[in-house]
């Protein structure tokens, strides 16, 4: 039976690229984790083994560092839109590049200022300690015409201790979840919004202060919703988005539920008044959807590993 070769790929995956920018004797940290897939005219590499037309992985991992050397790192999207158009434009048997890239967070470590007259606080300027709240996360995307740039987050944890009920679902012989008008709402948010900046014509987006106003209006919207189901919460991120951003056309979000639920204190006595949760990790509910400005077409997978 025959057989035709697929779509492939192929890349460095994962160049751990920490870059020190040195202005004085204050320091500043871009700590990126970086993946280039490319693909084009590969198909001779695949069915007789000719390299001719490969440019090593090795290669690509020595551009990535190369690269934040030469053009630094304003931003993870900057730095993936400069990869792309050099590895589509130098190569004529690369027709696509897929830069991704994670950002880990870095802040200024407080210290006693032992030379301050008023004995306060001040900030090292070679000393951070890693963020934890949640990964930045941007996938780039270049055929030699046009850009696709699809921006998010991961390991955001949130939690509303109150406003959120869950009741008038459906009842079936294996239901035994209790109806709820007072619950906590908690959830870790794994967000993609897609940018409508598609070729060089256009002005392009400041990607820093978009993913901090967009950050800003996911919160906003999850501290201010009074939730009547997490689909519910879901739908009122993406839109104030979506309402605010408009260089955004579209959000997806994976959102587990992490219950937590109410520990029955009765054999010991005691009442619990919404007081005391056990904090369930699994199994857990998962919702996702894609929330889209009218007239635009849903372009994020749905299955967000995918990315």
């Amino acid at each position: 039976m025959p057989t035709i070769l697929g779509q492939n790929q192929y890349g460095k995956a994962e160049n751990r690229v920490v870059r020190i920018t040195r202005d004085g004797a204050t320091h500043h940290i871009k700590d990126l984790n970086v993946s280039v897939a490319l693909s084009g005219d590969m198909d001779e590499v695949h069915l007789s083994g000719s390299n001719a037309n490969v440019l090593p992985t090795d290669t690509t991992k020595n551009t990535v560092f190369a690269f934040a050397k030469e053009h630094g790192i304003e931003s993870a999207e900057q730095f993936g839109i400069h990869l792309a158009r050099h590895f589509v434009t130098s190569q004529q048997p690369i027709h696509r590049a897929r830069i991704r890239i994670e950002e880990y967070a870095w802040e200024r470590i407080e210290t006693s200022d032992a030379d301050s007259r008023l004995g306060g606080a001040d900030e090292a300027g070679h000393s951070f300690v890693r963020r934890g709240q949640e990964t930045r996360l941007t996938q780039i995307t270049y055929d030699g015409e046009s850009w696709e740039v699809v921006s998010g987050l991961k390991d955001l944890v949130v939690m509303n201790s109150t406003d959120s009920e869950f009741w008038g679902y459906v009842k079936d012989t294996y239901t035994t979840l209790p109806e709820t008008h007072d619950r906590i709402l908690a959830t870790e948010v794994s967000g993609r919004w897609r940018f409508n900046w598609t070729d060089d014509e256009q002005r392009m987006p400041d990607w820093d202060t978009s993913y901090e106003q967009t950050k800003k209006h996911m919160l906003q919207a999850f501290a201010e919703t009074y939730s009547l189901s997490l689909q519910q919460t879901l739908y009122q991120m993406g839109a104030r988005i979506i309402d605010h951003r408009s260089e955004i056309d579209e959000v997806r979000f994976s959102l587990p539920n992490k219950h937590h639920f109410l520990v029955d204190l009765e054999p010991f006595g005691l009442k619990n008044d919404n007081e005391v949760y056990v904090a369930a990790d699994r199994p857990y509910g998962l919702i996702e959807a894609t929330v889209l400005r009218d007239g635009c077409e849903p372009r994020i997978p749905v299955d967000l590993t995918n990315l």
